[in-house]
């Protein structure tokens, strides 16, 4: 059974903290990194003439890092968030007003994700996040009461910007209004699509589709999973049933009497919640962000988490993670019902099931679950009959039995080499 533990970190300025995390994490970021050429492709000199010339209020906060990070050139570069190499995600978020609230799942590998929800004041603005990069944020919320979570939008369009958690965590720091959050994500170069959402305390909100070779588009859409206005990558969207995701929303969102806590409920069910791990595509967390009150709630079945900015707690929360259950789908038209009557998830026979994934994990077979892992993401991007990416699976598959466990970082060559724009 996978399992990830998450850390909840404070720590207003940057120090031992956040040193302890990097080198935590580095080892794995920096063989990610260089795997893909990123370490001096742009070099370091220009990334930072980057980050300088869009996000100048972060140097110092980079400088800082640098400096914690041991002037490492190749941490040097990395942190500056520019031009990543491509990575993708799944995810679905959904906004509700009464009160205003933001929920959504983070669709992921628990091999892949950092597991860091870091409480800080980098800039004395305070902010609550769950981290990716070491300094980036897939979703969070700031003291002024934003919002901004991102999903991947779905394109394999990959051009000039920066990764979008560094872009998020920039928001954060600087921004206090939605208002204000559209100008900075207009202005600062992603890399790759996505969407993202913003709500702040009074309700205000936006989702924009972003990419780096189109211009943003800034909407009133209530919704986002992994497409941006129409399916662009068909493989992707069927393996990640993005269609089906947005329209199962869309409907709860028509549903008479909805309660919020009955939105944020349904997160942790089908189609919403999945358990696809061995494929890349498991919910690795719920989150549920209320700004007008201050706190966020990360949530799984059976297991919750909240945190607020008066009553931050650090601790370890560790979240076991099954392949296959018995889920239990709540029906829209049940929907209108209180949230206690939503059953709470109860571990069954099933937890154990022996899929072929299963068999290679219990036994302790890393090259067969190697072989799953890779087979599926070639799948997803449809390039399983393309023969380069064949030689890719053949040398991924070799690398493990040489390692005698999983080369994660080696993923990120199963996916197409950036284009750019």
């Amino acid at each position: 059974m996978l399992h990830l533990d998450f850390n909840s970190i404070s720590e207003s300025i940057l120090g031992p903290k956040w040193q302890k995390l990097f080198n935590t994490h580095w080892p794995a970021y920096r063989a990610w990194f260089q795997s893909k050429g990123a370490a001096t492709n742009p070099d370091l000199h220009t990334s930072v003439a980057q980050l300088r010339h869009y996000m100048p209020e972060m140097m110092p906060t980079y400088e800082r890092m640098c400096e914690l990070a041991g002037h490492d050139p190749i941490a040097a570069r990395f942190l500056t968030g520019w031009q990543p190499p491509a990575y993708i995600s799944g995810c679905s978020q959904v906004v509700t007003q009464n009160p205003p609230q933001l929920v959504r799942n983070y669709d992921y590998h628990p091999n892949l994700s950092e597991g860091t929800l870091l409480h800080s004041a980098w800039n004395g603005k305070a902010v609550m996040a769950t981290g990716d990069c070491l300094w980036g944020v897939v979703d969070g919320i700031n003291a002024d009461g934003l919002v901004a979570s991102l999903t991947f939008g779905g394109r394999k369009v990959v051009g000039k910007g920066f990764g979008i958690p560094f872009i998020l965590r920039y928001v954060l720091e600087f921004c206090s209004t939605v208002d204000e959050a559209v100008a900075a994500l207009q202005r600062v170069p992603s890399h790759m699509a996505y969407n993202i959402m913003l709500l702040d305390k009074s309700g205000a909100h936006k989702m924009l589709q972003i990419a780096p070779d189109q211009a943003v588009v800034v909407t009133d859409a209530l919704v986002s999973t992994n497409h941006q206005h129409k399916v662009d990558w068909p493989e992707h969207a069927q393996f990640s049933k993005t269609v089906e995701r947005e329209r199962y929303l869309l409907e709860m969102l028509a549903t008479a009497n909805l309660e919020a806590e009955d939105m944020a409920q349904t997160f942790l069910h089908p189609p919403l919640y999945a358990r696809r791990f061995n494929e890349g595509f498991g919910t690795i967390y719920t989150a549920v962000y209320r700004p007008a009150e201050g706190y966020l709630e990360l949530r799984w079945p059976g297991k919750t988490l909240r945190q607020s900015f008066d009553g931050f707690q650090e601790g370890i929360t560790t979240v076991h993670y099954s392949e296959s259950v018995q889920a239990i789908p709540v029906p829209a038209t049940q929907m209108g019902t209180p949230a206690a009557a939503t059953p709470a998830y109860v571990p069954t026979e099933t937890d154990e099931y022996w899929t072929q994934y299963g068999q290679a994990w219990a036994t302790g077979d890393p090259t067969v679950m190697a072989k799953n892992v890779a087979q599926s993401i070639l799948s997803a991007t449809g390039k399983a009959d393309d023969a380069q990416l064949a030689k890719l699976l053949e040398l991924f598959t070799s690398e493990t039995k040489k390692r005698g466990q999983i080369p994660w970082e080696m993923l990120a060559d199963l996916w197409d080499e950036p284009v750019a724009s």
